[in-house]
């Protein structure tokens, strides 16, 4: 149960959410394009951020490009 404290993690990285053009899920609620996001965990396919509801969410890397 690692997952309970990713939110006290070192940030990762930075990364900006480009867009909220969800197909199958509801993300504008949670994700601002254009804004910057600290990733507190990473997989192949999702980044783990404080998203807007200052909670840990996954969300898939297409929402994203990385901030350098």
């Amino acid at each position: 149960m690692i997952h309970l404290n990713w939110e006290n993690n070192e940030t990762m990285k930075q990364i900006k959410c480009v867009h909220t053009d969800a197909k199958k899920f509801i993300v504008h609620r949670k994700l601002t394009p254009g804004k910057v996001y600290d990733v507190k965990n990473e997989t192949d396919e999702f980044y783990f951020i404080i998203d807007n509801s200052d909670r840990i969410g996954g969300y898939l890397k297409t929402y994203f490009k990385e901030e350098k």
